[in-house]
């Protein structure tokens, strides 16, 4: 799968049993429709982060198409008040993506300790660099 920010071939990784692509040069993340919600299984806020997903309206932030259609890509804002995080939602429901650091901050917005089983496997998988 090409990477929807840099072009970039991306890899396969399993992240508690979720499969992820990975962009090895920018550090972002697709996450295939309903891996999210996997991924946030069990964190207390979960249900909250998911419906406060809104269009992000007047964002000038350049589209990127979505890996598999090819689409532009919608911006979403996900969280709230302070903690906020702009995604990138494939208009066709294949997935989200995720720029570098996102995916750890969107986990932690849902409730997900440090501790948690899937934030120490993205530590542990990709350390700093995730966090570019």
């Amino acid at each position: 799968m090409t990477c929807p920010h840099c072009g970039e071939e991306m890899i396969v990784l399993e992240l508690d049993q979720v499969e992820i692509d990975y962009c090895l040069a920018c550090g972002g993340i697709w996450l295939d429709s309903g891996e999210l919600e996997m991924l946030l299984d069990g964190g207390p806020e979960k249900d909250k982060l998911l419906t406060s997903f809104q269009p992000g309206e007047k964002i000038r932030e350049r589209k990127k198409r979505c890996p598999i259609c090819r689409k532009k890509m919608a911006k979403l804002l996900a969280g709230h008040n302070n903690e906020r995080v702009l995604l990138d939602k494939c208009p066709r429901g294949h997935g989200l993506w995720f720029d570098s650091g996102e995916l750890r901050q969107i986990l932690s917005i849902g409730g997900l300790a440090e501790s948690s089983k899937v934030v120490v496997l993205l530590k542990d998988m990709f350390g700093n660099q995730e966090d570019r």
